[in-house]
């Protein structure tokens, strides 16, 4: 879901300019229902022992803010 939020936040929000909710929610839907007319599943470019592997190595670090 995350992945799709960023591409609907890069195609269809970000530069948009609304003068109400109504309006954003309008731009939202006409987003979602070319994105159904059009779907295609996301294709994984690496397996998910990878994915997980890279994730549990990342620390953070210890810097106080």
């Amino acid at each position: 879901m995350e992945i799709f939020f960023g591409i609907i936040t890069r195609q269809a929000i970000r530069r948009g300019s609304f003068d109400s909710v109504s309006e954003l929610i309008d731009a939202i839907r006409r987003f979602i229902d070319g994105w159904n007319e059009r779907c295609e599943p996301f294709v994984w470019t690496k397996d998910a022992d990878i994915i997980l592997a890279k994730a549990k190595r990342k620390t953070t670090s210890d810097t106080r803010h």
